[in-house]
């Protein structure tokens, strides 16, 4: 790997722990190069962040799980051409299992006048201020 894809990847650390920090996790902080684990420590769950060309989302996946968190993990991947201010736009891999779950959590107890929206997900994502 080049010393330019090296210093994209770390910079992408640092950039995924602060949108973190000013969203409401005021420990998150890059774990720097060399280091096992999550690449963003201070949060309750684990970050994998991919800033590479070739991104494999079975390997991101299967490098999550190989960590036997008993976090929620996921993948933070920043894609060519995008950079610190369309982190917003930044994709993320998850689970299925985990997405729905979420999901879950995030409609419990709620209840919509939208015939369509029978769990109240559409409420539970608009109360979220997605």
């Amino acid at each position: 790997m080049s010393q330019h894809r090296k210093h994209r990847g770390y910079a992408s650390q640092r950039i995924v722990a602060d949108f973190l920090r000013q969203h409401g996790y005021p420990f998150a902080e890059s774990a720097g190069a060399g280091r096992s684990g999550s690449d963003i420590t201070g949060v309750p769950f684990d970050v994998e962040v991919k800033a590479r060309r070739g991104f494999d989302p079975k390997a991101a996946l299967s490098q999550l799980s190989r960590r036997a968190s008993l976090t929620l993990g996921f993948a933070v991947l920043r894609l060519n051409g995008q950079g610190k201010e369309s982190i917003g736009d930044w994709a993320a891999v998850i689970r299925f299992e985990d997405l729905v779950k979420l999901i879950r959590k995030a409609e419990n107890g709620t209840k919509s006048s939208n015939p369509q929206d029978e769990h109240g997900l559409y409420q539970a994502i608009d109360g979220m201020g997605i």
